[in-house]
């Protein structure tokens, strides 16, 4: 009998360890293919551009040309472009957390006439393509004499949908009886939303945070598109005019590429821990 439940005992160490194998694989397999492009783009910035444009495809450069980054920083003005590109990402940033929370808060805790059809509409703006709101959003900014301005850049996403739906997952997870506690203590609903509700739901806040500033980071339309003066641009617009028509500096761009992307990782390194925490909450209740 011993011998019998030692050998399933064995049997069941051995299919754990080939699962945790199996596992371990198919993860690695998904990193190498989520970091290769990223690699490229960094060897690629370290080559000449004879070595970028060799058939067949050379992996690392035969000398790495670290003047790549001195000279792109000189052909655009990066430090501008950076100036700006945090401006409007703080900026949107801090609106969605605002809106965004007042209104999951809105639709999460009260009570008002036709709000699941608002809600309902609201999330339907998640259906349609980002790029149909772009004509009638120009028009709005043009009207309004908004063109190269940051104000420009920043309008249109001080509010998101997504980042409401998000906010409205983790308000209902509150329990109601800590709302009906803090109203019989004379509370009223802003007070419950700024002082109770608000510290509660921090990792909530910290998703939006990050995936608002993922998304502001990586723009390249809305900018490309309103702001045409160098001044004014974003790091994804400014990168955007390293290509021209019939030649491409793959060197160059690439090297701008890691510089613009560099502070996103950073800041992904950091807060990956908070924004996958969040985001794996979103649809606990609902």
């Amino acid at each position: 009998m011993e011998v019998g439940v030692k050998k399933q005992s064995i049997f069941k160490k051995a299919k754990n360890n080939r699962y945790k194998t199996y596992t371990h694989v198919f993860l690695i397999a998904g990193l190498l293919i989520t970091i290769t492009p990223f690699i490229w783009m960094v060897l690629t910035s370290l080559k000449t551009l004879g070595e970028s444009t060799m058939v067949p495809p050379t992996i690392f450069p035969e000398k790495a040309q670290w003047s790549n980054y001195a000279d792109v920083q000189q052909t655009l003005p990066f430090m501008k472009f950076y100036i700006n590109t945090f401006l409007y990402t703080f900026i949107r940033t801090i609106g969605q957390i605002i809106f965004c929370s007042m209104a999951g808060y809105a639709f999460a805790r009260l009570e008002f006439p036709f709000k699941n059809i608002i809600f309902v509409v609201m999330l339907s703006i998640l259906m349609i393509p980002g790029q149909t709101f772009l004509l009638p959003q120009f028009m709005i900014i043009a009207k309004l004499k908004l063109t190269n301005t940051i104000t420009a850049l920043v309008l249109p996403g001080l509010f998101s949908a997504f980042g409401t739906f998000l906010m409205k997952q983790f308000f209902m997870q509150i329990p109601k009886e800590l709302e009906e506690a803090a109203i019989l203590d004379g509370c009223n609903h802003f007070q419950i939303y700024s002082r109770i509700m608000m510290p509660i739901v921090k990792p909530g806040l910290t998703a939006l945070a990050i995936t608002c500033i993922l998304d502001s980071w990586n723009q390249l339309m809305w900018p490309l598109i309103v702001n045409t003066s160098v001044d004014k641009m974003t790091l994804s617009a400014g990168l955007a005019s390293l290509k021209g028509e019939h030649f491409v500096n793959y060197p160059l761009n690439m090297a701008g590429s890691v510089l613009a992307v560099l502070p996103m990782i950073v800041i992904f390194i950091i807060f990956q821990k908070q924004f996958i925490e969040g985001l794996s909450h979103t649809g606990s209740k609902g």
